[in-house]
């Protein structure tokens, strides 16, 4: 059984942008905005591997997303658990989020310009789920 109800799914389902906080190292939220995609329950996000949040998230694996809140977009949502660091062979991850948020030119460039990052999968794995609007 999914954690999410149909209204859930049909926000999570839209390509609005997600604030990801995870915890730093001195104990509080670190947030930034990415782009998401729902991968059954999990939440999946790409990012370079040498970023802050990365570094955070390797040291402690819990953190929340919010995703949604404004007026026009269906309800918002606060969900919370861990995170699991993936690989992302032959960039699957990559093309499928920028392609999600990008007509496709603009896509291809951007996947063009990132082939020399190291850029990895963060899979967040919903433990509770919170309606906030």
């Amino acid at each position: 059984m999914s954690l999410y109800d149909e209204r859930a799914r049909a926000v999570l389902d839209k390509p609005l942008i997600a604030r990801v906080s995870v915890i730093d190292d001195e104990g509080y939220p670190h947030t930034v905005p990415v782009w998401f995609m729902r991968d059954g329950d999990d939440i999946v996000f790409i990012s370079a591997r040498d970023t802050r949040k990365v570094d955070y998230l390797s040291a402690n694996p819990r953190g929340a997303v919010v995703i949604g809140g404004e007026s026009d977009d269906g309800g918002g949502y606060l969900i919370k658990g861990d995170f699991v660091i993936e690989p992302d062979p032959n960039d699957e991850w990559v093309r499928r989020l920028t392609y999600r948020y990008e007509e496709p030119a603009q896509a291809e460039q951007d996947i063009a310009a990132w082939a020399d990052l190291d850029i990895i999968v963060l899979r967040l794995k919903p433990r509770k789920v919170i309606k906030v609007a």
